[in-house]
């Protein structure tokens, strides 16, 4: 080894590629864009699905059923494993579902089902509870808590034009 030849081509900013110098630069003249077509025009750029003029991937894959944006997404918990995970009176929110990795991944409405046995009080609050969960739970001597879930924007809407129009009712009298 070389010690003068270690940091050799080893540089901390990299030089621009100075276009439009000459022939003798490499980047002159078209400067690396190559003859006409729409690479060569300014402000030309591929869309990231384009491929070379092939029918894209997302076109190509077949595409089933339906889609709904809007709709809620339900995570279920089963009342045996809140009984196997929780103590005697504790409360059982959703925050403590998650704690736990009971309640898992992304979620809009939490559901407790009734499968499993209970045999501790506890208080189980949940956006949604099945018939045979909520008897366990208080057969078991525990609460069970509806969590309000969000309001839909038609419920919203629907309340601010009722609203308006008792205002507007209101200060005709």
């Amino acid at each position: 080894m070389i010690l003068n030849d270690v940091h050799r081509g080893i540089h901390k900013n990299k030089k621009r590629k100075r276009l439009g110098r000459g022939i003798g630069s490499g980047h002159g003249k078209t400067c690396g864009r190559g003859h006409k077509g729409d690479g060569s025009r300014n402000g030309a750029r591929n869309a990231r699905t384009f491929i070379g003029g092939a029918m894209p991937l997302a076109m190509r894959t077949p595409k089933r059923g339906f889609n709904n944006k809007w709709g809620k997404t339900v995570a279920v918990v089963n009342i045996g494993d809140i009984n196997d995970a929780f103590n005697p009176g504790e409360e059982v929110t959703i925050d403590a579902l998650k704690a736990k990795n009971i309640a898992k991944g992304r979620f809009d409405l939490l559901k407790i089902l009734g499968e499993g046995d209970v045999t501790k009080k506890l208080t189980v609050s949940a956006h949604l509870f099945s018939e045979s969960a909520k008897q366990k739970i208080e057969a078991a001597g525990g609460k069970v808590a509806v969590t309000p879930q969000s309001t839909p924007v038609a419920e919203k809407q629907a309340a601010a034009k009722a609203a308006k129009v008792a205002a507007k009712a209101a200060a005709t009298k």
